[in-house]
């Protein structure tokens, strides 16, 4: 016994599992000596775990119940989730993914849109700053709680922040949830979540229903290993709203994707507290008001079960409600009311197929919900068999009112606009979490609206004197229509005040319209001619009255001549002094001379025959408008740019026997034929070949023998059907059939070269080859075409000098000059708001044959009133995307983006020659009118007789069809406003109008009193 105790102690050391060494080492340092720790009560262990077990289930039941520590969780998470708003750009911002609703408010396009702002002309003045938890949770996918404050849509703002235009999205939509027939909600409740509204669970997370998301987890799981099994839903109300609002098309397409749409949900129903009371009902609300059904073709997204029962039923949701909410005995017209709003609440499964082409399993479905509702208590049976007994009737032509409008005509230039800006169409912007401020003064435009739609009136119109010579005959007054816009000179920009016109149609005759507007173009000549002047001052003004002597200057040049002669006269002369100098020059206005212009000779008429005998000064012809001298101003313009300079055709043609000609004629014509082609390119690029033949067309006044030459040499291989298509709706079906065939035969395949089938074309040899090359290479580049065209370039220029007689040589010398110099000229009143890419190279532009706009016109006014600064025109003043969200972004207009486009003594002389035209020129009919309201007014007048001549084969008219019939005025008003007023009859009723530039005067004679009435009321605009 003592052997085997002292076996045991022998043994035990070795039960301490340490070697005996490490021990004996750690007893010679330890004060202790060592002991083996306790070993745990394995027979406890099993305890523990159902005590643990337990626990977990007892805290799940009660968080089921009470849902305290995920309802604590997710309001803590929401406060750690915001930002704040702070002036400029933000870096700490993110943008949402292309969900749909993400993509219809614009939320997505945000930074796309940033990009487009800032170049034209706005500032990011104030942005959104996430808190760092919101950059990270943004990061991660989950999608910033918020609450929508409103429906978001487009509002767009008068000057004084008065209300212009709003769309409503939906159009229809409950505004309260206790507005709501208590049976659509439980119907809905019913279908999707039953205990969502329980009053018992104040904390409850209505974003998980445990039940329905083990159900779709399991069938999920099996589907995954390939059991089948029937695809089960799990999202609730409030994921179903994350879904089709922020999901990639709507749909969730994998587990990651139903996790941020559970966390996201759940953030925001606690966002504000942990009692989701509130927020539960507001989830109601949101599904039935923007629930997804589909879409119409009349109405486009229908959104909500409002806009629902109007685009699919033709209901008023209004009306369903009240009858759903009436509790006296069922009716039919309830059967059908519940029927319907149940029909739509099943087809938000999949709208497309149930409201379309499953309407019958609609049906089907529909009756089935209606039994199961009644047979839980949620309606009686009376209302299910009278429910059952109804048929749903589709009907999607309804129109349904989407938006307030205070004046058309503004919203939609203003609405134009913002597409312009945005790149995108009307349907996309007015749904838009948009708000916009513009230059509108919506009460002016709304009395200038209503004073232009009553001239259209007889005793309106009598009574504002608009029947007389020159004016209107009784019973015109209905076909006439008036445009006006009114402009204001800011710092900013020339904010549009007024646009509008006395129609009640979309489009936008101001800026869309293409129109001749008769003599005011001489305003446009006159400008350049001043430009001309100030050129040769800053050239010669500085040189000495001997060395001026001496200038080689062309034969043709009578601008240069003149100016090299005055500043002899008057060495050292200011530039204003010699402007002055340069509008008193004199033309005669003899209308007996032939020009040759356009390729022929050409005879033009004055106005008044007893003007013929007169040689004005340019300030009495501009007063007067007389056409002969403006017509004689414009041939110096064109010679000038054709003689003057280091690139004068004068000192290319004048040496023929120079024996370095042909060297300097090649690197010419390289030179300039390279010019050449990147203008005809930028003319015709990102044109079909239709709209670049349209193009050509209209940019040239063609005959038959023309347009022949010119179509078969761009189209070679047009069939006979194709060219007699092109010739008859160009010359309205006039020509014979033998004429047509005389034509094609021959044009077709000639043995002409380049230059003699553009002389016959009447239109330059390298924009004839283009549209060819164009034509037969649609996809070449610039760079090939220029590589192309050497040989084209070289014999463009020489054959000017193989041609045998003197004469046709120097024809079509002065018909390629001509042509050359109107694409200069061109360049020269772009620069000043031209809007066209083109000028008719004949001139006939001097008296409008080449077109403008009212609304270019008006621009141009406007640098004249700048002194010579072209500011932009401002329509939108600032815009507010996403307010109240955390994506919020508001732009701003440029405190001053101006350009100095003119020089300041040239616009101030205009000026005041304006001002002439009133005071004793062709706008005296205002004199009266403004010595009455003490207003300085300034401006030119306009007649444009548009019409369709027919000519024979040697271009002599033969008979004319109007087309349409213009009168303009544009002007200035005091030193702050300017603009343009129109009149005009389209289509062919504008034979029998006579109407001149007085009838626009004189309804601007009736618009002056409203006009000084508000300009010296107290106003935010002005």
């Amino acid at each position: 016994m003592s052997a085997q105790r002292g076996s045991h102690q022998r043994t035990e050391p070795t039960l301490n599992a340490k070697p005996l060494l490490e021990r004996m080492t750690f007893d010679n340092v330890r004060d202790t000596p060592y002991a083996a720790p306790p070993k745990p009560p394995v027979r406890y262990l099993p305890w523990l775990l159902v005590i643990l077990v337990l626990t977990l289930a007892l805290a799940a039941y009660q968080e089921s119940r009470l849902h305290f520590y995920q309802s604590t969780f997710w309001h803590w998470l929401a406060q750690k989730l915001n930002y704040r708003i702070e002036n400029g750009a933000s870096a700490q911002i993110s943008f949402p993914n292309a969900g749909p609703f993400d993509k219809r408010y614009g939320y997505h396009q945000l930074p796309l849109w940033q990009t487009h702002l800032i170049q034209n002309g706005f500032n990011l003045s104030a942005q959104s700053r996430f808190s760092a938890g919101l950059q990270r949770y943004s990061n991660w996918g989950f999608n910033p709680p918020f609450i929508q404050q409103h429906y978001p849509a487009l509002s767009l703002y008068g000057c004084k922040q008065d209300l212009l235009y709003q769309f409503n999205a939906p159009a229809l939509r409950f505004n309260d949830l206790a507005e709501v027939a208590p049976v659509i909600v439980q119907s809905l409740l019913f279908i999707e979540d039953r205990d969502l509204l329980s009053p018992k669970h104040p904390r409850a997370n209505p974003v998980v229903n445990l039940p329905r998301l083990g159900a779709a987890t399991w069938s999920q799981l099996q589907r995954a290993i390939g059991i089948a099994a029937p695809a089960a839903g799990g999202s609730t109300l409030a994921t179903q709203l994350e879904k089709y609002r922020h999901s990639p098309q709507g749909l969730t397409s994998d587990m990651a994707d139903k996790f941020r749409q559970l966390v996201s949900a759940s953030v925001k129903t606690y966002q504000t507290s942990t009692d989701t009371s509130a927020a539960r009902r507001h989830i109601v609300l949101q599904y039935l008001n923007t629930v997804p059904l589909s879409a119409t073709a009349g109405h486009g997204e229908v959104h909500g079960l409002g806009e629902g029962l109007m685009a699919w039923f033709g209901r008023d949701p209004a009306e369903v409600n009240r009858i759903l909410r009436d509790n006296r005995s069922a009716t039919a017209g309830q059967g059908l009311a519940l029927r319907q709003v149940l029909a739509l609440i099943i087809a938000q499964r999949r709208p497309s197929y149930y409201l379309l082409q499953g309407r019958a399993d609609l049906e089907q479905l529909t009756n089935r919900h209606i039994n199961l509702l009644q047979q839980q208590g949620v309606i009686d049976k009376p209302l299910a068999t009278l429910a059952l007994a109804q048929q749903l009737n589709f009907q999607t032509d309804t129109d349904i009112a989407q938006s307030l409008d205070a004046d058309f005509k503004a919203s939609t230039m203003a609405r134009s606009r913002l597409a312009q800006l945005l790149d995108i169409n009307l349907y996309q912007l007015d749904r838009l979490d948009l708000s916009a401020s513009t230059s509108i003064d919506i009460a002016l435009q709304t009395e200038i609206s209503q004073q232009l739609y009553q001239l259209t009136q007889f005793e309106q119109a009598k009574q504002a004197g608009l029947f007389g010579q020159r004016l209107l005959q009784s019973g015109q007054q209905q076909q006439v229509s008036y445009s006006f816009t009114l402009y204001q000179r800011t710092a900013t920009g020339n904010k549009v005040r007024v646009q509008t016109d006395s129609t009640n149609q979309p489009f936008d005759f101001n800026n869309a319209s293409k129109l001749e507007l008769g003599s005011t173009a001489k305003l446009r000549v006159l400008i350049s001619y001043l430009e001309i002047i100030a050129e040769l001052h800053r050239l010669y003004a500085a040189e000495s009255p001997d060395t001026l002597r001496y200038v080689d200057i062309a034969p043709q040049d009578n601008l240069s001549s003149w100016a090299l002669s005055y500043l002899s006269q008057h060495p050292g002369i200011a530039l204003d002094s010699m402007l002055q100098a340069a509008v008193q020059r004199r033309y005669s206005a003899d209308p007996k001379e032939s020009f040759f212009t356009g390729g022929g000779l050409h005879t033009f008429t004055n106005f008044n025959e007893e003007d013929d005998k007169l040689q004005p000064t340019i300030a009495e012809a501009l007063q007067q408008s007389i056409n002969l001298p403006f017509v004689r101003l414009l041939q110096d313009i064109v010679s000038y740019i054709s003689y003057h300079g280091e690139n004068s055709s004068y000192q290319l043609l004048q040496d023929d026997d120079n024996p370095r000609r042909d060297q300097y004629l090649r690197r010419f014509a390289d030179r300039e034929g390279i010019t050449f082609l990147q203008r005809f390119w930028k003319k015709y690029q990102h044109k079909t070949a239709a709209e670049r033949l349209q193009l050509f067309i209209q940019s040239s006044r063609q005959t038959p023998e023309p347009l022949a030459a010119a179509y078969l040499y761009i189209a070679p291989d047009s069939t006979t059907d194709s060219f007699n298509r092109l010739m008859q709706q160009q010359f309205d079906h006039r020509l014979s059939a033998t004429e047509l065939s005389n034509l094609y035969q021959k044009y077709h395949q000639a043995d002409f070269s380049l230059s003699d089938q553009a002389y016959i074309a009447r239109s330059h040899p390298l924009e004839l080859w283009l549209l060819r090359f164009m034509q037969q290479h649609s996809d070449a580049s610039l760079e090939t075409a220029i590589a192309a065209s050497s040989t084209e370039r070289q014999d463009t220029y020489q054959w000017l000098f193989k041609t045998r007689h003197r004469s046709a040589r120097d024809n079509r010398i002065r018909s390629l000059l001509e042509i050359e110099a109107f694409w200069d000229l061109h360049q020269r009143w772009q620069r000043l708001g031209f809007p066209f890419d083109y000028l008719v190279p004949s001139l006939a532009t001097a008296l409008g044959s080449s077109g403008d706009r009212p609304a270019a016109l008006a621009e141009l006014m406007g640098i004249i009133v700048n002194e010579g600064k072209k500011r932009p025109t401002v329509r939108i003043e600032q815009l507010l995307f996403a307010d109240g969200t955390p994506y919020h972004s508001q732009f701003s207009r440029h405190a001053d983006n101006s350009q100095q486009v003119l020089d300041k003594d040239i616009a101030l002389i205009v000026k005041q020659l304006l001002q002439e035209v009133v005071s004793d020129g062709t706008a005296r009919r205002l004199k009266p009118q403004q010595q009455l309201n003490d207003l300085v007014l300034g401006g030119k007048t306009g007649t444009g007789d548009n019409r369709l001549v027919k000519l024979n084969t040697r271009g002599q008219p033969v008979s004319s069809t109007a087309l349409n019939r213009t009168a303009t005025f544009v002007f200035y008003l005091n030193d702050e406003h300017f603009g343009v007023l129109t009149a005009y009859v389209a289509d062919t009723d504008a034979s029998p109008f006579q109407f001149t530039s007085a009838l626009p005067l004189q309804v601007l004679n009736n618009l002056l009193p409203v006009i000084q009435r508000h300009l010296t009321t107290d106003s935010s605009c002005y």
